[in-house]
């Protein structure tokens, strides 16, 4: 079973729950996600920089990464990831909607 980290824009939150959803139950992937809605709280600085190491290490961890390229927004961050992954010899596989 092939490994792959989620990135994408937090605005499709909604979108990358469902392609993981679909990913994990009809390709078989083990889908490792980036996505935390913590109601009425708002994340420090600190919060979102471990949030962001934790997320590499998703990546290095993984066969590869899935970007989800809806409406054809791939944003910096998303950007960064794209250049680690392929930096560390990680395939790269997009979904575009």
């Amino acid at each position: 079973m092939k490994t792959y980290t989620l990135c994408g824009s937090i605005r499709f939150e909604k979108e990358m729950r469902e392609v993981a959803y679909y990913l994990e139950t009809k390709k078989g992937y083990n889908i490792l996600q980036c996505i935390y809605t913590v109601i009425g709280t708002t994340p420090t600085a600190e919060d979102l920089l471990a949030l962001e190491l934790a997320h590499y290490q998703k990546i290095d961890i993984s066969d590869g990464i899935y970007v989800l390229n809806i409406g054809g927004y791939i944003g910096e961050s998303v950007r960064k990831e794209i250049a680690y992954a392929q930096q560390h010899g990680k395939e790269v596989i997009y979904h575009c909607n």
